[in-house]
């Protein structure tokens, strides 16, 4: 068993990325849904995101956790 210290941070687990972007997701669909005056949905907000923002958005993340790996992201 690992000890605490050496243990990922929630930040840094798998599901702790997932719900990063998720919350990134959530919050690119409210911008969507109130620059056109509808619930756009979330699917549609999902595939806005991967295509436009995605990429980058990881790319930024790793970065920061290259260069400060105990920031909190």
């Amino acid at each position: 068993m690992p000890a605490p210290d050496s243990a990922p941070s929630a930040s840094e687990s798998p599901y702790g990325e997932f719900l990063a972007e998720l919350d990134e997701i959530q919050r690119h669909k409210w911008h969507l849904s109130e620059s056109e005056g509808i619930d756009v949905g979330f699917e549609r907000a999902l595939n806005d995101w991967s295509r436009r923002h995605r990429t980058a958005w990881r790319r930024m993340r790793n970065e920061l956790r290259h260069h400060l790996p105990s920031a909190v992201l």
